[in-house]
């Protein structure tokens, strides 16, 4: 991972992000890119009225952008980090998945409540849009925590391809885990994946966890919770009706109620 892509917008997750991003560009060793999004407001009816509200929320989104990438570009300016800025105007999933062509992971939040960007929905997006790994942080942490990684574990394709993009991260961690919840789902080759991991160094434990009657996302949280995790790594799906309803919205869960970052992959 020699390219991140952050997003950086003048919102309440914008540290969190920053903050991690910083962190990974050093110990990767990487470039960090900022991507900057003046968010277009809704659609308005086309009259007068409507244009002028338009154009006014446009504008002053444009000042609070440029306010924003004074103070960051400053702040940038004395770390120890490689980095550059880029601007976009457009949604933010749009916005982030044609500036992903280049980068080796996306960083944004897991979920933030913010009409004008609903982190939730951009993270789920991401996920399939952008192609490329996305590393979705909750909005109160500081720093990335290399204490311990929970990989989850269910033999599908978007778990193998998790697990192995997120190889660079999990070398950086102290201690892994791969836990499978015993469903029906679960294929029982967590064993050939430690193994596979081991291959790079990365020496993971092997877990089954029998599933709490809350759901397998609560029961993956309530696991990293016990090991001391900082990160979890999980097959990401987006929100398509077809994915959610054979999945069980175990991606919309994690994103909605992780305290702990999610690395996912698709």
């Amino acid at each position: 991972m020699k390219t991140l892509l952050v997003l950086a917008h003048e919102d309440a997750g914008q540290e969190a992000r920053l903050q991690v991003a910083m962190d990974l560009a050093r110990r990767l060793d990487a470039h960090l890119t900022c991507l900057d999004v003046v968010v277009l407001p809704p659609a308005y009816v086309d009259d007068s009225v409507g244009s002028t509200i338009s154009a006014t929320i446009v504008e002053s989104e444009i000042e609070v952008e440029a306010a924003n990438r004074a103070k960051v570009e400053a702040r940038l300016g004395h770390e120890d980090v490689s980095w550059d800025w880029q601007e976009r105007t457009g949604d933010l999933v749009g916005s982030l998945c044609s500036a992903a062509q280049f980068a080796d992971l996306v960083i944004v939040n897991r979920q933030l409540e913010d009409p004008v960007t609903p982190m939730r929905s951009v993270a789920g997006g991401l996920i399939t849009g952008a192609g490329k790994p996305v590393l979705a942080v909750p909005q109160d942490v500081r720093k990335f925590d290399d204490n311990c990684a929970v990989i989850a574990w269910d033999g599908s394709m978007a778990a193998t391809s998790a697990l192995r993009n997120a190889i660079p991260l999990l070398k950086l961690m102290e201690r892994v885990f791969l836990v499978e919840v015993e469903t029906d789902r679960a294929d029982g080759w967590a064993e050939d994946a430690a193994r596979y991991l081991s291959r790079h160094d990365i020496h993971a434990r092997v877990e089954r966890a029998k599933p709490l009657p809350t759901g397998i996302a609560r029961t993956l949280i309530a696991e990293a919770g016990r090991h001391g995790a900082g990160l979890i790594v999980a097959g990401g799906y987006g929100h398509s009706r077809l994915r959610e309803a054979v999945f069980g919205g175990v991606t919309r869960e994690l994103l909605s109620h992780s305290p702990y970052p999610l690395f996912l992959s698709h």
